[in-house]
C-alpha cells in the first residue's frame, strides 16, 4: 500500500530563513514546528524535507556543514517525539539548470520511488512559488505558508481534510 506524505520546504517554512546559512548556530526552527511534525507522524504521514541549498554550489558552505545543520534540526524534532523520514536537497546553483532544483521534481520523484508514495494523497508545504510549482508538478496538493499562515496552520489544514 502506498504511503501518504507531507513534503516540506525548510527555509521560511519550518525555520527562519538565514540566507546561505553556514552554521548550525545560525539555524533556528520556528516555535512549535517539532510538535507539528510529530502530529503529522502520528497521523500516519511520511514527512520528507525537500530543500534547495545552492549555498553549497556557490561555495558558501560545504555538504558537511549542511549535514551538521540538519543533525541539529532533526535532534530538535526528535526531542518532541517527531521525526523526518528523509531529507533531499539540491546543492546546485540556479544557473546549473539541474533536474533536482525546485520547482523541478527530481528530488520528489526519488522520494516517491524510495518510499512508495501516493502523490495524489500527499501534500507539499512551502513558502515560495518554486515550492508550489514543485508540489503541483509532482501531483500533490499544495499549502503555502506565510502572510499569516504558519506551519501549524498548514498542518491543521492537512489533518482536518476529509480523506
Amino acid at each position: 500500500m502506498s504511503s501518504r506524505c507531507v513534503f516540506i520546504d525548510r527555509d521560511d517554512t519550518i525555520a527562519k530563513d538565514v540566507p546561505y546559512c553556514d552554521s548550525p548556530d545560525k539555524f533556528h526552527l520556528f516555535p512549535g514546528v517539532p510538535e507539528q511534525i510529530k502530529r503529522l507522524n502520528d497521523a500516519g504521514f511520511l514527512v520528507i524535507m525537500i530543500t534547495n541549498q545552492s549555498g553549497i554550489g556557490r561555495g558558501y558552505f560545504t555538504e558537511d556543514t549542511l549535514k551538521k545543520i540538519h543533525e541539529k534540526m532533526t535532534s530538535e524534532i526528535e526531542s518532541a517525539g517527531g521525526h523526518l523520514d528523509a531529507i533531499y536537497y539540491c546543492p546546485h546553483r540556479p544557473d546549473e539548470n539541474c533536474a533536482c532544483r525546485k520547482p523541478k521534481t527530481l528530488m520528489g520523484e526519488r522520494a516517491v520511488k524510495d518510499f512508495d508514495i501516493d502523490v495524489g494523497s500527499s501534500y507539499m508545504v512551502g513558502d515560495s512559488d518554486a515550492d508550489m510549482g514543485f508540489g503541483k508538478a509532482l501531483g500533490c496538493e499544495t499549502v503555502r505558508v506565510g502572510e499569516g499562515i504558519s506551519f501549524g496552520d498548514a498542518v491543521d489544514r492537512i489533518l482536518n481534510r476529509p480523506e
